[in-house]
């Protein structure tokens, strides 16, 4: 999508703190963290969310997204003290990019339950 900010991000368009980048995905650190390690994980094709990732294909790519997401957490030192992934779905779940993307939270201990 032209005016995606996420699929600029994946392009090269745009310079973003890049983590780790395949042909399929891009980890890159987040704007504005809410933790001492914050990256964004999203796939290289756009999908405005994770409820459009359908059938096998979708399945797959999702697959791909969580362990490309535990990649860039061993490669980051999150393994020893853990970390968090999470995705936000639609406006009421604070989604702010019509982008699939999963937040990897770590670095320090993490509340629950979040907001």
């Amino acid at each position: 999508m032209a005016e995606c900010i996420f699929c600029k991000v994946a392009s090269g368009e745009i310079n973003a703190g890049i983590v780790r980048r395949t042909p399929e995905m891009v980890a890159f650190r987040d704007i504005k963290p809410m933790a001492p390690t914050h990256v964004l994980v999203i796939p290289v094709e756009h999908l405005n969310g994770v409820r459009d990732a359908k059938g096998e294909a979708g399945q797959r790519m999702l697959g791909k997204l969580m362990a490309f997401t535990a990649e860039v957490a061993s490669e980051l030192g999150l393994d020893g003290g853990g970390y968090r992934i999470v995705t936000n779905t639609g406006p009421d779940a604070g989604q702010s990019v019509d982008h699939l993307h999963l937040h990897l939270l770590g670095g320090r201990k993490l509340a629950w339950p979040p907001g």
